[in-house]
């Protein structure tokens, strides 16, 4: 992924979008006022009725454009964390797997073959269960939930104001669907972008 840019990059109405539906880099990204999302009556009804389900103002162009950028937070955190902890963990069972490879299938020996294979099945569980520690950490994060939900149904709308006519472009707001780990916790608090905290 690109380096994160910091609020100072970012000018007025823009946040961090893909550069393309299958890019994974981020580059900056005009908001869409929220009068081209409601000029469409649908839209404008459906953004009134999810806003207030998700405690936020769909057609406020501030709101959204700090749900914006507190999406693309939640995504460059999450990347750094799932990188980061493969890149620790991983190559233990690599190596183990290579040590096989190279000199421990030579043994003779059964109680040592099977001192061997233990180690390295011990090596994956806990390889997998510090990365499904780390997943469930980032995933189940309820206030960081809570910005994705708000972001897949702010997609849903631009999407279908666009569907409906308006000015909106084809991949805009530039970021993929949620299907998991996007659920609104109404309890949850607010998560504060880093430079306002």
């Amino acid at each position: 992924m690109a380096d994160e840019a910091t609020e100072d990059d970012l000018k007025d109405g823009e946040f961090m979008g893909r550069r393309a539906p299958t890019d994974p880099e981020y580059i900056p990204r005009q908001l869409i006022p929220g009068h081209v999302l409601a000029s469409v009556p649908e839209v404008r009804q459906a953004a009134e009725e999810s806003g207030r389900a998700l405690q936020i103002d769909f057609l406020d162009d501030a709101a959204v454009l700090r749900m914006l950028r507190l999406r693309y937070w939640d995504e460059m955190k999450m990347g750094r964390s799932g990188c980061g902890t493969a890149f620790l963990i991983l190559p233990v069972p690599l190596v183990l797997f290579g040590y096989w490879g190279g000199y421990a299938q030579y043994w003779e020996s059964a109680s040592r073959l099977n001192a061997y294979y233990g180690v390295w099945a011990l090596s994956v569980v806990v390889s997998l269960l510090v990365l499904a520690r780390r997943a469930r950490r980032q995933w189940g994060d309820r206030p960081r939930q809570k910005i994705r939900a708000r972001a897949k149904e702010y997609r849903r709308l631009a999407h279908l104001a666009r569907d409906r006519g308006a000015d909106v472009p084809d991949f805009y707001p530039y970021y993929g669907p949620y299907p998991f780990a996007a659920n609104f916790h109404p309890d949850a608090e607010e998560i504060e972008l880093p430079h306002e905290k």
